[in-house]
């Protein structure tokens, strides 16, 4: 009776302590979040679930064209492609993003490009003056945009604006399902 009692009791400290490591990293390194929306389209499609990588924004820098998720509006997580870091200029101009006067290419948007056919532009001008009112993004702040232009509500729309790094809940670079798109997501 009393090995029974004392292996029962073994076996409550291993599930104690796999809940407790599962909610750690949960909680600190890694979460699940589901897509909503068409705004990441085609590079997310809504009903995708990725993995959110919690701990990489404190190891190294936020880069250029990340997706990341971050606390939006009325506490909604939003996913958005970083497109402006702290200093630069945005200006998009005929389509083209210039970041700090030079041209960028943007090649997770060439499919959405391919389908406008001569019908029009899939980003419409703007510069970072019209739309935030300053020349350049301020330090601990970014620019992000939906990959589907067109139906997006990101750095463009006043209630989003700059997103500061306080916001900003991880990378997402993992998909796990649906299972026949799994896997690292550019």
């Amino acid at each position: 009776m009393k090995k029974e009692k004392n292996e029962l009791l073994e076996w409550l400290k291993i599930i104690a302590i796999t809940a407790l490591f599962v909610v750690a990293v949960r909680t600190f390194i890694f979460t699940p979040i589901d897509v909503e929306g068409a705004s990441m389209m085609p590079t997310y499609e809504d009903g995708d679930k990725i993995i959110v990588n919690k701990i990489g924004k404190t190891i190294h820098d936020i880069e250029r064209f990340d997706v990341v998720v971050f606390d939006a509006v009325d506490d909604e997580y939003f996913i958005k492609r970083i497109i402006g870091l702290p200093g630069d200029h945005i200006e998009y101009k005929d389509d083209v993003l210039f970041i700090n006067g030079e041209k960028f290419e943007e090649p997770y948007l060439d499919e959405y490009k391919a389908e406008l056919l001569g019908t029009g532009d899939l980003t419409y001008d703007f510069t970072l003056d019209e739309l935030a009112g300053v020349s350049e993004i301020p330090e601990d702040y970014y620019f992000v945009m939906g990959d589907n232009r067109h139906k997006s509500t990101d750095s463009r729309d006043p209630r989003v604006g700059l997103v500061s790094k306080e916001q900003i809940l991880g990378t997402a670079k993992i998909r796990f399902y649906p299972l026949d798109n799994i896997g690292l997501v550019k």
